[in-house]
């Protein structure tokens, strides 16, 4: 899900002057001063450095100083404040998803089976199970197991709404993986709500694979099993 900084960040650039002048900035290849960024974009002086100051605040510009044409000396003028993209990535995504968490579990099972011999299905699910005891195991402790598994699933963009059964995961953060490669992903997901599962609340919930339209393809329960 995006941060509070990446959010920060999308909303410093809804602004159209200053998606235009962030465009202008990462196309150069050198760093663009204020008055270069404004003269290309046809706006004021002021109104450019106002909107560049906003993009280095929101993280998505980085700036250092240089004299004119690289002059030094004396007469060669104060440096100059100049901008160009800031080393780091930005993405949102609604619904959220967590695709690069499916990759890492894929590629992980994928590089063990390759050097076990491991049917790749079962390094998935390994793998997964695994990663989720992880993620389970930074949940807050919770008298409500239910309530405590629903935390940690929020976390990670599964949208959980608690039901008479237990709870339903409106989103699935791995949607388009799972509609191309359906028993692979939809594998790996129950072994991951497993592991949290296990972490969370051991031997009273469960992870289902239950598919229905409009929801993930597992859903957290109670287990029957339980004493």
């Amino acid at each position: 899900m995006p941060s509070d900084d990446d959010a920060t960040a999308i909303g410093a650039i809804a602004d159209e002057a200053r998606r235009q002048l962030y465009r202008y900035v990462v196309a150069q290849r050198e760093p663009v001063g204020r008055e270069q960024a404004a003269e290309a974009l046809g706006m004021p002086v002021h109104r450019a450095r106002f909107h560049l100051e906003r993009l280095e605040q929101a993280g998505l510009l980085e700036t250092d100083y240089a004299r004119p044409d690289g002059r030094s000396g004396p007469g060669a003028g104060r440096p100059a404040k100049r901008y160009r993209r800031a080393d780091r990535e930005i993405a949102v995504a609604l619904p959220p998803r967590e695709y690069d968490l499916a990759g890492s579990l894929l590629a992980t099972a994928i590089d063990t089976a390759a050097a076990t011999g491991e049917p790749v299905a079962d390094a998935v699910a390994r793998v997964a199970a695994g990663r989720g005891r992880e993620l389970g195991a930074a949940a807050d402790a919770a008298d409500d197991p239910l309530a405590a598994a629903a935390a940690v699933l929020a976390e990670h963009g599964y949208e959980p709404h608690r039901t008479e059964r237990g709870i339903e995961l409106a989103n699935c953060p791995f949607h388009q993986l799972s509609r191309s490669h359906t028993r692979l992903v939809c594998g790996m997901n129950e072994a991951l709500l497993t592991g949290v599962t296990d972490v969370v609340a051991p031997g009273r919930l469960r992870a289902r694979l239950d598919p229905a339209p409009g929801r993930c393809c597992v859903v957290i329960e109670p287990d029957a099993s339980a004493p």
